[in-house]
């Protein structure tokens, strides 16, 4: 049904639990910033209400409340360069070296020789994030390219139903990317633009069953997710209820919030730890095949930009920093 231990996965979070623990903060810190905010944004509004009749106070609560969740998220959307940076990539790294047998430290060290390993294989964090821009991209051009990609699924009437099963397709590749990035820091690639053309090689050699285990994964997320986001309602509700005013679409939001904290603190790492198990023993010992590199740069000029990255890399300066 799939091909990665769950066992294994568990194992793999346990050792990493310095940064299960960072991913906890960062993520749990992130919801509570969009709560905090949120409701001093409303009770600004409430107060400036009180000035006028019930009306105008009822709206002005809204609208303060709207205004500080758009605040936190338009600076969550400065800092996500950041967090793929030091959150994501840094967890990877520290996942790879542990399943090729290495030791990484305990505590609060593992989280900064974590750091300097993406350090040395990215650049800045400017830079890994346009490259991983750019390997999703062509990850969602390498699943249309696929004939027959639909057939493990044994749904009665799928022909009906193939533009639904297409939109989970497109989903459950939403992992693949960080394991193009893994691929890079296990081969110690010097060239992160030329070892992510090669993962993305591999990939589209192996989607198959790639493509197959990630929808399982997928399915076990989202199913989580959404059980955690049932069980954060009533929570929710209560924090809406401390909110000055009415803010009754707030314990809504707040639930889908927290269910997002969960899944990328917890269930995303888990599912990486899946997915890496089946991406390196699928790629055992293959090397891209020119075939599909050729399909790849005819079919998507993210590709071929990937290509001209890596001959500009060629081991000089990027960024303000060194390859090594």
């Amino acid at each position: 049904m799939w091909d990665f231990s769950m066992a294994q996965a568990l194992g793999l979070m346990r050792k990493t639990a310095p940064f299960v623990l960072f991913r906890v903060l960062v993520y749990f810190g992130i919801s509570v910033a969009f709560i905090l905010v949120t409701g001093t944004g409303a009770g600004i509004g409430w107060g400036v209400g009180a000035f006028g009749d019930g009306d105008f106070q009822i709206n002005s609560t809204f609208y303060g409340g709207l205004i500080g969740f758009s605040a936190t998220a338009g600076v969550l959307f400065f800092v996500r360069d950041y967090i793929l940076y030091i959150v994501k990539a840094g967890h990877i790294a520290v996942m790879v070296e542990i399943m090729q047998g290495g030791q990484v430290p305990g505590g609060r060290g593992q989280i900064e020789h974590a750091t300097a390993v993406v350090k040395a294989r990215f650049g800045e964090a400017s830079a890994l994030f346009a490259l991983d821009k750019l390997i999703k991209g062509v990850v969602g051009v390498i699943t249309g390219l696929m004939q027959g990609i639909l057939g493990f699924l044994p749904i009665p009437g799928l022909d009906q139903m193939m533009g639904v099963v297409r939109a989970y397709l497109k989903v459950a590749v939403g992992l693949v990317d960080e394991v193009i990035l893994a691929h890079g820091i296990k081969t110690r690639a010097e060239n992160p633009w030329s070892s992510a053309q090669d993962g993305l090689v591999l990939y589209a050699q192996n989607a198959r069953p790639l493509l197959i285990n990630a929808a399982w994964l997928t399915l076990f997320s989202y199913g989580l997710s959404f059980v955690v986001f049932l069980l954060m309602l009533a929570p929710a509700a209560l924090v809406v209820y401390m909110i000055p005013g009415s803010w009754s679409a707030g314990g809504f939001v707040f639930a889908i919030l927290f269910a997002w904290a969960v899944k990328a603190a917890l269930i995303e790492p888990f599912a990486i730890a899946c997915l890496l198990q089946v991406f390196f023993k699928v790629t055992e010992g293959q090397q891209p095949d020119p075939v599909w590199r050729g399909k790849l740069e005819s079919a998507t000029d993210k590709f071929k930009e990937l290509g001209t990255r890596a001959a500009s890399w060629a081991g000089a300066r990027f960024g303000g920093m060194t390859a090594r």
